[in-house]
């Protein structure tokens, strides 16, 4: 749908409120741009505030894009653009031992993208402001409220004058400290999992593997992966050293740490960035109060083991995008159960995540023989036992997530109209059947009020698929 339909959609209750947008989004890392440009994409009116000026930061923490998210790119026309500018790694070595080939997953997409996150905010800035997103760089959100028919936001603005904006729905993807999940009094449980990580983007004298490595020895474990431009980033912990964020790091302890969990340091140089850090693994109990929802870190943090941090709150926002999408356009059959489902699909997501990233954390982590003869056994399972380490492999690039019983990802189909994915471009539902057949839609909480409709190469199979925007089957 085009921005210049986007009238056509405000409901009358809009217009009597006199909204001053339909959806305020809160945090404009990468979770947020891509929910703002989905909705915008839809010809919905929608303000992304931030209180950092504007400045996309060329050094940051995440790096890895995996296959899930590089299909929901695929389905907005951005994912050949995004590999153009990182490094596909096909195998991930876990301490040492075990090896993960990333070409058995069944995508386009069989591997994970090393892309630093500067790229990927790149492409969902140009594509949020190409939809119509209004960016409000330098401006706090301060305290909310809301009613039946509204969010009410209170703001800062760059200036320091005070703004008050009304929306129909309000998202938080304003990160680990989210001043939305604030003013709504949630709660954030959970635990400090590991202290004093330190990450430096470096130059090497000896290029490694082309692997994502993860191993520990000692009393250290790193890893180092490739961008594919001369740079790597290498991450490491050591036990002896737990200081506060705010110790000075210099190269020097991070060669140490590489030499004693990888047996190098690859002869690491020209480091234009170090940072010292601590990971915590938390999760709100509720992402959905009344009309304001929380996605991404404001949701979810956890440790950057197996890299799914900004993975998974990009999956929140697909998620979420297409169903503000039918409520606001009026097209729901059952709105509050459709807005209901995005906690119920995504919150165990999230908590599954803090489990695995958890495990891959304090395996590396392991100090004593029982835990490092697990980690050991962990491997071997990994590496001599095929549906173990599938079940791994789609866990953690996403393409293994399933949403129920009855809700799982669909592949890229080849289809008689092109594929899947490309049909997803319209952020429409996608009704697939037998050719010349039209056959009517299921009465169910989401059926559509629109579908691109498609054919099956294959003229024998007479069955009827309906997928939903996010690639999911409805």
């Amino acid at each position: 749908m085009l921005a210049n339909d986007r009238g056509h959609h405000h409901t009358q209750e809009a217009a009597m409120n006199h909204q001053d947008t339909d959806v305020l989004v809160v945090g404009a890392g990468p979770t947020g741009m891509l929910l703002a440009g989905d909705l915008a994409a839809a010809g919905l009116r929608v303000t992304l505030v931030e209180r950092r000026a504007h400045g996309i930061s060329n050094i940051t923490r995440a790096f890895a894009v995996h296959a899930r998210t590089l299909e929901q790119f695929d389905a907005r026309g951005l994912a050949d653009e995004l590999v153009a500018t990182g490094t596909p790694i096909t195998r991930m070595r876990l301490f040492g031992r075990a090896s993960l080939d990333l070409t058995r997953l069944p995508t386009r997409f069989a591997y994970l993208l090393v892309a630093p996150q500067y790229e990927v905010e790149r492409l969902l800035e140009r594509r949020a402001l190409s939809t119509g997103v209004d960016f409000r760089y330098g401006t706090e959100l301060r305290a909310l409220s809301q009613d039946a028919d509204q969010v009410t936001a209170e703001l800062t603005g760059p200036d320091g004058t005070p703004v008050t904006l009304r929306a129909r729905y309000l998202v938080g993807t304003d990160g680990v400290r989210s001043a939305v999940r604030t003013a709504l009094g949630l709660p954030f449980p959970g635990t400090s999992v590991i202290r004093s990580l330190v990450l430096a983007d470096v130059r090497l004298t000896e290029k490694p593997d082309d692997l994502l490595t993860v191993n520990g020895g000692g009393d250290s474990f790193a890893f180092i992966a490739p961008f594919g431009d001369g740079w790597y980033r290498v991450m490491g912990w050591n036990r002896t050293r737990q200081v506060p964020d705010t110790e000075p790091v210099d190269l020097d302890e991070i060669r140490e740490i590489a030499r004693q969990a990888l047996g190098t340091d690859y002869g690491m140089h020209d480091a234009r960035w170090i940072s010292r850090f601590h990971s915590d693994e938390r999760q709100t109990p509720a992402y959905r109060v009344g009309r304001v929802f929380l996605a991404g870190d404001a949701a979810h943090v956890h440790s950057p083991a197996g890299g799914q941090g900004m993975n998974t709150g990009l999956q929140d926002a697909a998620n979420l995008s297409w169903k503000l999408t039918a409520v606001l356009r009026g097209e729901a059959p059952d709105p509050e159960a459709l807005l209901d489902s995005y906690q119920a699909e995504r919150h165990p997501v999230g908590a599954t995540v803090l489990r695995s990233s958890g495990a891959i954390i304090r395996l590396a982590m392991a100090h004593g023989p029982l835990l490092r003869t697990a980690r050991t056994l962990a491997a071997r399972v990994l590496d001599t036992a095929p549906p173990a380490s599938a079940k791994v492999l789609g866990m953690l690039s996403g393409i293994g997530i399933t949403y129920g019983r009855g809700t799982r990802r669909v592949p890229d189909l080849k289809l008689r109209e092109g594929r899947l994915y490309e049909l997803l471009r319209a952020g429409e539902f996608v009704l697939i059947a037998p050719e010349g057949t039209t056959p009517d839609l299921p009465a169910a909480p989401t059926t559509p009020a629109r579908v691109t409709r498609a054919t099956w190469t294959d003229p024998t199979r007479r069955s009827t698929l309906l997928v939903r925007p996010d690639g999911y089957t409805a």
